[in-house]
């Protein structure tokens, strides 16, 4: 069982939400939250797989109860998919920096967002949506600083060929489309990952997705995004 919870200050969408979620008979809801503070308190309490969370929220939130949640090392395991309204919301990419999995819009297909979470179940990224790519593109236009020093270093250790898959893994490529990609076998691409993941200090593939953009791996405009 996919253990869920649900955060949204709304009654009605997180109720909507829940009775959807344990509609599936793989998913189990182990409880809802009005707002970050009691998102945090719920998601170390019962800790689940998976915690659904809005981005505005009272009290606290989202975005800083998705970065306390991910800091925290009792929640290792948890993974968070940012829940928003709007498809270019500004905090999306600050969320995948605080260590958020992916997200999804509230007006997605019921199938979709069951979908969703199984794959951020199981450790991947929510990053294949052509709508993910294009928020990431626009945020990134704004004017930014130097790439963090700790990023570049990072970055800088890796050789050419794991450059090459963390660059693919940053236009939302699936283990089997950089294999193809690269000519590779889909083991060899799987292992790759892995290696980008440890190099990397990296929670999941959308800190990947986070560190090759900051490190200027790939760039808006570039023909990267599509």
């Amino acid at each position: 069982m996919i253990r869920v919870v649900v955060a949204d200050d709304q009654q009605l969408v997180r109720s909507g939400f829940s009775v959807l979620l344990r509609s599936t008979p793989d998913i189990e809801v182990v409880g809802e939250a009005a707002d970050g503070v009691e998102a945090i308190d719920l998601a170390l309490r019962t800790l689940p797989d998976v915690v659904l969370m809005d981005i505005r929220m009272p009290r606290q939130d989202g975005l800083a109860a998705t970065r306390a949640l991910t800091a925290d090392p009792r929640a290792a395991h948890v993974r968070v998919l940012i829940l928003t309204t709007f498809d270019l919301d500004e905090y999306v990419f600050e969320a995948l920096r605080a260590g958020a999995s992916g997200f999804l819009l509230k007006d997605t297909r019921p199938e979709d967002l069951i979908d969703g979470v199984r794959i951020v179940a199981t450790g991947e990224a929510l990053l294949s949506p052509t709508v993910t790519r294009t928020l990431i593109a626009e945020f990134l236009k704004q004017p930014a600083g130097a790439p963090p020093a700790a990023t570049q270093r990072l970055v800088g250790s890796l050789t050419q060929r794991e450059v090459e898959v963390l660059a693919s893994v940053a236009r939302g490529l699936s283990n089997a489309e950089i294999a193809a990609e690269l000519f590779m076998s889909h083991a060899t691409a799987k292992t790759h990952v892995s290696h980008l993941l440890a190099k990397l200090n990296a929670r999941d593939r959308a800190q990947l997705v986070v560190a090759a953009y900051e490190a200027g791996v790939v760039a808006p405009g570039a023909g990267t995004l599509r």
